[in-house]
Protein backbone atom coordinates (compact mmCIF):
# COMPACT_ATOMS: atom_id res chain seq x y z
CA UNK A 1 0.00 0.00 0.00
CA UNK A 2 2.83 2.36 0.92
CA UNK A 3 4.56 1.61 -2.38
CA UNK A 4 1.32 2.31 -4.22
CA UNK A 5 0.90 5.67 -2.48
CA UNK A 6 4.53 6.50 -3.15
CA UNK A 7 4.02 5.82 -6.85
CA UNK A 8 0.94 8.07 -6.91
CA UNK A 9 2.83 10.89 -5.20
CA UNK A 10 5.78 10.46 -7.56
CA UNK A 11 3.50 10.52 -10.60
CA UNK A 12 1.86 13.71 -9.35
CA UNK A 13 5.25 15.34 -8.85
CA UNK A 14 6.45 14.27 -12.28
CA UNK A 15 3.15 15.28 -13.84
CA UNK A 16 3.30 18.77 -12.37
CA UNK A 17 6.89 19.19 -13.54
CA UNK A 18 6.04 18.14 -17.05
CA UNK A 19 2.98 20.36 -17.09
CA UNK A 20 5.11 23.32 -16.08
CA UNK A 21 7.00 23.00 -19.36
CA UNK A 22 3.70 23.43 -21.20
CA UNK A 23 2.32 26.16 -18.98
CA UNK A 24 0.97 29.02 -21.03
CA UNK A 25 1.60 32.74 -20.59
CA UNK A 26 -1.11 35.15 -21.68
CA UNK A 27 0.46 38.51 -20.94
CA UNK A 28 3.01 41.00 -22.20
CA UNK A 29 6.16 41.70 -20.27
CA UNK A 30 9.90 41.34 -19.92
CA UNK A 31 11.46 37.90 -19.52
CA UNK A 32 13.47 37.91 -16.30
CA UNK A 33 17.01 36.61 -17.00
CA UNK A 34 17.91 33.15 -15.70
CA UNK A 35 21.31 31.78 -14.71
CA UNK A 36 20.54 28.13 -15.44
CA UNK A 37 18.45 26.40 -18.12
CA UNK A 38 16.15 24.83 -15.52
CA UNK A 39 15.48 28.03 -13.58
CA UNK A 40 11.85 29.09 -13.33
CA UNK A 41 10.65 31.44 -16.07
CA UNK A 42 9.14 34.67 -14.81
CA UNK A 43 7.65 37.68 -16.57
CA UNK A 44 7.87 41.28 -15.33
CA UNK A 45 4.73 43.09 -16.52
CA UNK A 46 6.06 46.51 -15.56
CA UNK A 47 6.61 48.38 -18.83
CA UNK A 48 9.70 50.30 -17.76
CA UNK A 49 13.22 50.55 -19.12
CA UNK A 50 15.91 52.22 -17.04
CA UNK A 51 18.74 53.87 -18.98
CA UNK A 52 17.02 53.09 -22.33
CA UNK A 53 20.00 54.28 -24.38
CA UNK A 54 22.01 51.41 -22.90
CA UNK A 55 19.46 48.69 -23.66
CA UNK A 56 18.83 46.33 -26.57
CA UNK A 57 15.16 45.39 -26.83
CA UNK A 58 14.15 42.11 -28.48
CA UNK A 59 10.39 41.95 -29.04
CA UNK A 60 9.48 38.26 -29.18
CA UNK A 61 6.32 37.06 -30.94
CA UNK A 62 4.70 33.67 -30.38
CA UNK A 63 3.41 31.18 -32.92
CA UNK A 64 -0.24 30.31 -33.54
CA UNK A 65 -2.33 27.23 -34.31
CA UNK A 66 -4.84 29.37 -36.17
CA UNK A 67 -3.28 31.80 -38.62
CA UNK A 68 -6.25 34.17 -38.97
CA UNK A 69 -8.53 33.50 -35.99
CA UNK A 70 -8.51 34.71 -32.40
CA UNK A 71 -7.04 32.34 -29.80
CA UNK A 72 -6.78 32.21 -26.01
CA UNK A 73 -3.13 31.17 -25.70
CA UNK A 74 0.05 33.03 -26.53
CA UNK A 75 3.34 31.69 -25.14
CA UNK A 76 4.48 28.40 -23.63
CA UNK A 77 7.04 28.39 -20.84
CA UNK A 78 9.47 26.16 -22.72
CA UNK A 79 9.69 28.48 -25.71
CA UNK A 80 11.06 31.27 -23.51
CA UNK A 81 13.96 29.38 -21.94
CA UNK A 82 16.49 30.29 -24.61
CA UNK A 83 15.40 33.93 -24.42
CA UNK A 84 15.69 33.91 -20.63
CA UNK A 85 19.28 32.77 -21.09
CA UNK A 86 20.01 35.56 -23.58
CA UNK A 87 18.30 38.24 -21.48
CA UNK A 88 20.76 40.13 -19.32
CA UNK A 89 23.72 39.50 -21.63
CA UNK A 90 25.53 42.56 -22.92
CA UNK A 91 26.63 43.54 -26.41
CA UNK A 92 29.02 46.49 -26.67
CA UNK A 93 28.06 47.45 -23.12
CA UNK A 94 24.32 47.38 -23.86
CA UNK A 95 22.06 44.98 -21.96
CA UNK A 96 19.62 42.69 -23.76
CA UNK A 97 16.02 42.86 -22.61
CA UNK A 98 13.47 40.43 -24.08
CA UNK A 99 9.87 41.62 -24.27
CA UNK A 100 7.17 39.05 -25.02
CA UNK A 101 4.20 40.37 -26.96
CA UNK A 102 0.92 38.43 -26.67
CA UNK A 103 -1.30 38.72 -29.76
CA UNK A 104 -3.29 35.51 -29.69
CA UNK A 105 -6.57 37.36 -29.32
CA UNK A 106 -6.19 39.20 -32.64
CA UNK A 107 -8.37 38.10 -35.54
CA UNK A 108 -8.36 38.72 -39.28
CA UNK A 109 -11.41 39.85 -41.23
CA UNK A 110 -11.63 36.55 -43.12
CA UNK A 111 -10.94 34.44 -40.05
CA UNK A 112 -13.78 36.19 -38.25
CA UNK A 113 -16.09 35.37 -41.15
CA UNK A 114 -15.08 31.83 -42.04
CA UNK A 115 -13.58 30.49 -38.83
CA UNK A 116 -10.52 28.26 -38.40
CA UNK A 117 -11.80 25.42 -40.60
CA UNK A 118 -13.47 27.66 -43.17
CA UNK A 119 -10.15 29.30 -43.95
CA UNK A 120 -9.12 26.03 -45.57
CA UNK A 121 -12.13 25.63 -47.83
CA UNK A 122 -11.59 25.50 -51.57
CA UNK A 123 -14.38 28.01 -52.25
CA UNK A 124 -12.15 30.82 -51.00
CA UNK A 125 -10.04 31.67 -54.03
CA UNK A 126 -8.39 34.91 -52.90
CA UNK A 127 -7.09 37.53 -52.78
CA UNK A 128 -7.43 38.18 -49.05
CA UNK A 129 -10.34 40.57 -48.44
CA UNK A 130 -9.64 43.24 -45.84
CA UNK A 131 -7.14 43.15 -42.97
CA UNK A 132 -5.61 39.83 -41.91
CA UNK A 133 -4.45 38.76 -38.48
CA UNK A 134 -0.89 38.94 -39.77
CA UNK A 135 -1.45 42.56 -40.80
CA UNK A 136 -2.77 43.30 -37.31
CA UNK A 137 0.18 41.55 -35.71
CA UNK A 138 2.54 43.78 -37.67
CA UNK A 139 0.54 46.87 -36.67
CA UNK A 140 0.51 45.79 -33.03
CA UNK A 141 4.28 45.38 -33.00
CA UNK A 142 4.73 48.81 -34.55
CA UNK A 143 2.75 50.28 -31.65
CA UNK A 144 5.01 48.53 -29.13
CA UNK A 145 8.10 49.74 -31.00
CA UNK A 146 6.81 53.31 -30.85
CA UNK A 147 6.39 53.01 -27.08
CA UNK A 148 9.98 51.89 -26.65
CA UNK A 149 11.25 54.70 -28.89
CA UNK A 150 9.21 57.20 -26.88
CA UNK A 151 10.90 55.87 -23.74
CA UNK A 152 14.28 56.68 -25.27
CA UNK A 153 15.40 53.38 -26.79
CA UNK A 154 17.18 54.07 -30.12
CA UNK A 155 15.44 52.39 -33.06
CA UNK A 156 18.58 50.55 -34.10
CA UNK A 157 18.61 48.87 -30.68
CA UNK A 158 15.13 47.38 -31.12
CA UNK A 159 14.86 43.95 -32.76
CA UNK A 160 11.78 42.11 -33.93
CA UNK A 161 11.76 38.36 -33.34
CA UNK A 162 9.40 35.42 -33.23
CA UNK A 163 8.75 31.72 -33.67
CA UNK A 164 6.58 30.14 -36.41
CA UNK A 165 3.77 32.66 -37.17
CA UNK A 166 5.73 35.09 -35.00
CA UNK A 167 8.75 34.42 -37.19
CA UNK A 168 6.64 35.10 -40.26
CA UNK A 169 5.45 38.36 -38.68
CA UNK A 170 9.11 39.23 -38.17
CA UNK A 171 9.77 38.80 -41.88
CA UNK A 172 6.73 40.90 -42.75
CA UNK A 173 7.50 43.78 -40.39
CA UNK A 174 11.18 44.06 -41.29
CA UNK A 175 10.31 43.91 -45.00
CA UNK A 176 7.95 46.87 -44.73
CA UNK A 177 9.27 48.87 -41.78
CA UNK A 178 12.99 48.23 -41.49
CA UNK A 179 13.54 51.92 -40.72
CA UNK A 180 11.69 51.39 -37.42
CA UNK A 181 13.97 48.64 -36.06
CA UNK A 182 17.56 47.48 -35.98
CA UNK A 183 16.78 44.11 -37.53
CA UNK A 184 14.95 40.83 -37.09
CA UNK A 185 15.51 37.29 -35.83
CA UNK A 186 13.06 34.80 -37.33
CA UNK A 187 12.81 31.30 -35.88
CA UNK A 188 11.19 28.50 -37.92
CA UNK A 189 8.97 30.98 -39.84
CA UNK A 190 5.69 29.40 -40.90
CA UNK A 191 2.01 30.30 -40.76
CA UNK A 192 0.30 28.06 -43.32
CA UNK A 193 0.25 24.73 -41.54
CA UNK A 194 2.34 21.65 -42.27
CA UNK A 195 2.96 22.24 -45.97
CA UNK A 196 6.28 20.41 -46.05
CA UNK A 197 4.80 17.20 -44.63
CA UNK A 198 1.25 17.34 -46.00
CA UNK A 199 2.33 17.81 -49.61
CA UNK A 200 5.30 15.42 -49.37
CA UNK A 201 7.82 17.98 -50.59
CA UNK A 202 10.76 15.66 -49.93
CA UNK A 203 9.26 13.05 -52.27
CA UNK A 204 7.67 15.09 -55.06
CA UNK A 205 9.69 18.32 -54.95
CA UNK A 206 8.73 21.90 -54.16
CA UNK A 207 7.09 22.86 -57.46
CA UNK A 208 4.75 19.87 -57.64
CA UNK A 209 3.87 20.22 -53.98
CA UNK A 210 2.98 23.90 -54.37
CA UNK A 211 1.01 23.15 -57.52
CA UNK A 212 -1.14 20.72 -55.53
CA UNK A 213 -1.46 23.24 -52.68
CA UNK A 214 -2.66 25.97 -55.09
CA UNK A 215 -5.14 23.59 -56.67
CA UNK A 216 -6.64 22.41 -53.40
CA UNK A 217 -6.60 25.70 -51.47
CA UNK A 218 -6.24 28.52 -54.03
CA UNK A 219 -7.04 31.37 -51.62
CA UNK A 220 -4.67 30.24 -48.89
CA UNK A 221 -1.89 29.48 -51.39
CA UNK A 222 -2.24 32.88 -53.07
CA UNK A 223 -2.30 34.65 -49.71
CA UNK A 224 0.96 32.93 -48.76
CA UNK A 225 2.57 33.85 -52.09
CA UNK A 226 1.45 37.47 -51.81
CA UNK A 227 3.19 37.72 -48.46
CA UNK A 228 6.33 36.07 -49.80
CA UNK A 229 6.40 38.67 -52.56
CA UNK A 230 6.21 41.46 -49.95
CA UNK A 231 9.01 39.87 -47.94
CA UNK A 232 11.23 39.38 -51.00
CA UNK A 233 10.71 42.96 -52.13
CA UNK A 234 11.69 44.26 -48.70
CA UNK A 235 15.03 42.40 -48.82
CA UNK A 236 15.62 43.13 -45.13
CA UNK A 237 18.80 41.93 -43.37
CA UNK A 238 17.17 39.30 -41.15
CA UNK A 239 18.73 36.34 -39.33
CA UNK A 240 16.58 33.26 -40.03
CA UNK A 241 16.68 29.74 -38.62
CA UNK A 242 15.00 26.83 -40.43
CA UNK A 243 15.19 23.04 -40.13
CA UNK A 244 14.71 20.75 -43.16
CA UNK A 245 12.71 18.28 -41.06
CA UNK A 246 10.29 20.94 -39.82
CA UNK A 247 6.89 19.65 -40.95
CA UNK A 248 5.57 23.14 -41.57
CA UNK A 249 7.95 25.02 -43.90
CA UNK A 250 11.10 22.95 -43.51
CA UNK A 251 11.41 22.09 -47.21
CA UNK A 252 9.37 25.01 -48.52
CA UNK A 253 11.72 27.76 -47.34
CA UNK A 254 14.33 27.69 -50.10
CA UNK A 255 12.77 30.82 -51.64
CA UNK A 256 14.57 32.64 -48.82
CA UNK A 257 17.88 31.91 -50.52
CA UNK A 258 16.79 34.30 -53.29
CA UNK A 259 16.67 37.23 -50.87
CA UNK A 260 20.19 38.76 -50.92
CA UNK A 261 20.14 40.32 -47.45
CA UNK A 262 18.74 37.30 -45.64
CA UNK A 263 21.13 35.34 -43.44
CA UNK A 264 19.52 31.92 -43.33
CA UNK A 265 20.84 29.23 -41.03
CA UNK A 266 19.73 25.71 -41.95
CA UNK A 267 19.94 23.58 -38.83
CA UNK A 268 21.17 19.99 -39.27
CA UNK A 269 18.72 17.32 -40.41
CA UNK A 270 19.04 15.53 -37.08
CA UNK A 271 17.68 16.28 -33.61
CA UNK A 272 21.09 17.58 -32.64
CA UNK A 273 23.09 20.79 -32.99
CA UNK A 274 26.83 20.29 -33.46
CA UNK A 275 26.47 16.79 -32.03
CA UNK A 276 24.56 17.92 -28.92
CA UNK A 277 21.24 16.18 -28.33
CA UNK A 278 18.23 18.44 -28.04
CA UNK A 279 15.99 18.32 -24.97
CA UNK A 280 12.89 20.44 -24.45
CA UNK A 281 11.01 19.43 -21.32
CA UNK A 282 10.37 16.52 -18.99
CA UNK A 283 10.44 15.95 -15.23
CA UNK A 284 14.04 17.13 -15.11
CA UNK A 285 13.90 19.24 -18.30
CA UNK A 286 15.55 16.39 -20.16
CA UNK A 287 12.77 15.17 -22.45
CA UNK A 288 14.22 14.54 -25.94
CA UNK A 289 13.04 16.75 -28.79
CA UNK A 290 10.26 15.11 -30.81
CA UNK A 291 9.01 17.97 -32.95
CA UNK A 292 11.54 19.59 -35.29
CA UNK A 293 9.40 22.73 -35.54
CA UNK A 294 10.30 23.64 -31.96
CA UNK A 295 14.01 22.92 -32.02
CA UNK A 296 14.52 26.58 -31.08
CA UNK A 297 12.83 25.76 -27.74
CA UNK A 298 15.46 23.12 -26.97
CA UNK A 299 18.61 23.44 -24.89
CA UNK A 300 20.82 22.58 -27.90
CA UNK A 301 19.75 25.85 -29.52
CA UNK A 302 21.88 27.70 -26.97
CA UNK A 303 24.80 26.97 -29.27
CA UNK A 304 23.34 29.59 -31.62
CA UNK A 305 23.31 32.32 -28.96
CA UNK A 306 26.77 33.62 -29.99
CA UNK A 307 25.57 33.87 -33.60
CA UNK A 308 22.47 35.79 -32.53
CA UNK A 309 24.58 38.21 -30.51
CA UNK A 310 27.03 38.64 -33.39
CA UNK A 311 24.13 39.49 -35.68
CA UNK A 312 22.78 42.07 -33.24
CA UNK A 313 26.25 43.59 -32.84
CA UNK A 314 26.59 43.91 -36.63
CA UNK A 315 23.31 45.83 -36.77
CA UNK A 316 24.31 48.26 -34.01
CA UNK A 317 27.18 49.69 -36.05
Amino acid sequence: MKKFLALIILSLILGSSIASSNESIKKDGFVIPTNKWKDKIKINENFQVNNPEDKIIIIYNHGSNGNDVGLKDCFWIRELRNWAQLAGDKIDGKEIMVYVHCQGQLEGDLGAKLGKIGMWMKKWEGPYPGTSKMDRRVEGNLEVIKKFVKMGVPKKQIFMSGHSCGGWATLRLTAEYLEEVGGGISLMPACFWNLSKKYKVKKVGYEKAMEKFHKKYPGMAQWRQDQIDIIKKGNAPVLIFTHPMDQFEGLTSDWMDDVPNFKRVVISEKKTVNGKKCNTAGSNWEEPLKNFHIIDFADCFMQYHPMIKEYIASRLK
